[in-house]
């Protein structure tokens, strides 16, 4: 991915709007990893937490919000609690996902799992997916 940094991408309203709705200064991530080290879905992740936040920062939103890593995001707060600057990092995911889906797109209908797989799902899961869908 090539990114072309400019004044007009670090200062998007995009960018702004991803602050605006988690709450959160992106910019003070200071990319430690520890969110990355300490994630139980980062295995299944196009890209690792410290990785979307990186795009966010340099203003490549969009590419952020094409990561299905915001999807797989499960909201466990483990980043949240290892982060040595406070950044609470599902907050931002919550915030690209709600994001994509203002923009009529969705990852998965929760209508369409088939009720075999919810009984081998694990429970954190479905936590996750209500906060998504909620």
């Amino acid at each position: 991915m090539k990114a072309e940094l400019t004044r007009e991408a670090l200062h998007s309203d995009l960018l702004r709007r991803v602050e605006e709705i988690s709450g959160q200064n992106v910019l003070a991530c200071y990319q430690c990893g520890r969110c990355s080290a300490g994630c139980p879905a980062a295995g299944v992740m196009d890209l690792l937490p410290n990785q979307v936040i990186r795009l966010v920062q340099l203003g490549l939103v969009r590419e952020a919000m094409a990561s299905r890593t915001i999807w797989y995001c499960a909201a466990c707060l483990a980043c949240e609690a290892r982060c040595p600057k406070g950044v609470e990092l599902p907050r931002v995911m919550e915030a690209l996902r709600e994001l994509v889906m203002d923009r009529g797109a969705d990852h998965l209908a929760p209508g369409a799992v088939p009720p075999a797989d919810l009984d081998e799902w694990p429970q954190q899961a479905f936590i996750g997916g209500f906060r998504k869908y909620t």
